[in-house]
């Protein structure tokens, strides 16, 4: 009796993780989508409500370090229960930092709708941000299901999140030439861009983490991880 007790304790401790994980991962996909719409609306209230939110997550990230030290400490799993807590944590951290890039962005929304060009060139993200928080959706449906059969291409999927950010790189750079009035704006639309890619470059942590998590290995492809940006010259 004592023994079944045990087990199913840990059971529960470990479906702790996984529902955690979920919760951080859907308030993760919200925050992008607010964060983004915040940018190309102007919407200073929601950008605040945005940065607000990001507590959650650092409080679910906080949970998971808790609960996964007590788990090893007490429980002392191994093989796969004991990638499984660590891969927990380690997906737990990405998705922090994807809050951390959410917030971000609406940290710039105040500045960026101060001049009426600020929400027009902002549009040119919202592709971008719906390639990202499609990524991550994704991702987490791996990681929900156990089933890692598409992890591969939607890591592959990466260059194109990669290609669009390069190229909406150049296309601010080029506003930014044309009337230097422009530059303020862009310049804070190029940090919010980078903080989409970055989170594009998470979401690929987490799927990597995924595949080891049920596959016990790593994957063997080559990351597909580098933006052009540092090769974009305008004359």
């Amino acid at each position: 009796m004592i023994k079944q007790h045990t087990v199913s304790a840990f059971e529960d401790e470990m479906q702790f993780l996984t529902h955690k994980i979920a919760e951080m991962g859907g308030h993760a996909e919200k925050m992008i989508g607010q964060s983004v719409k915040a940018l190309t609306t102007g919407d200073v209230d929601l950008a605040r409500a945005v940065i607000k939110d990001d507590m959650r997550l650092d409080e679910g990230q906080r949970e998971i370090d808790d609960k996964a030290v007590l788990l090893i400490a007490q429980r002392q799993p191994m093989a796969n229960d004991l990638r499984e807590v660590f891969a927990n944590i380690r997906i737990s951290s990405d998705l922090e930092r994807i809050g951390d890039m959410a917030k971000g962005i609406a940290k710039r929304v105040s500045s960026v709708s101060e001049y009426s060009h600020g929400v027009k060139f902002a549009r040119g993200i919202e592709h971008l941000s719906e390639l990202a928080s499609a990524q991550l959706k994704e991702v987490l449906d791996c990681y929900g299901t156990r089933s890692v059969d598409e992890v591969n291409n939607i890591i592959e999927r990466d260059e194109e999140i990669d290609a669009m950010y390069t190229s909406l790189f150049r296309e601010l750079l080029t506003y930014m030439m044309e009337d230097p009035r422009n530059i303020t704006t862009c310049t804070h639309l190029l940090f919010c861009a980078k903080n989409i890619e970055r989170i594009g470059d998470h979401a690929t942590n987490i799927a990597e983490a995924t595949y080891y998590m049920v596959k016990g290995q790593k994957l063997d492809a080559a990351r597909p991880n580098e933006d052009k940006t540092h090769k974009v010259s305008l004359d």
